[in-house]
């Protein structure tokens, strides 16, 4: 499992890629990764394409991180979700509170 994180060069979108397990082993590193996003950065993308397996504290993680970036960005993305991953999200209703596809 790990966390990447990368800033666009025109400043405007923030992609955080979690590959293998999203789980409470990425507490600390996702909470960092996340830490320095500021008003600038419109938009945050959270990569799933290499995430297979996702558990609770990965769904707690993602709502500390909206409550904690609030307004201070546009949107959250939660991108290329592998199709069991996506049900979770969906069973969970978090389409109701994040762009998921």
């Amino acid at each position: 499992m790990s966390l990447n994180k990368a800033l666009s060069p025109d400043g405007k979108l923030f992609t955080i890629e979690i590959k293998g397990k999203f789980d409470f082993n990425l507490v600390q590193s996702f909470r960092s990764a996340y830490a320095d996003v500021g008003t600038g950065v419109p938009k945050v993308i959270i990569d799933l394409r290499e995430t297979e397996y996702m558990d609770s504290s990965a769904l707690g993680m993602l709502l500390n991180m909206k409550k904690s970036l609030g307004d201070s960005v546009s949107g959250i993305h939660i991108a290329n979700c592998r199709p069991q991953i996506k049900k979770i999200l969906q069973i969970s209703r978090f389409d109701k509170k994040f762009d998921i596809d």
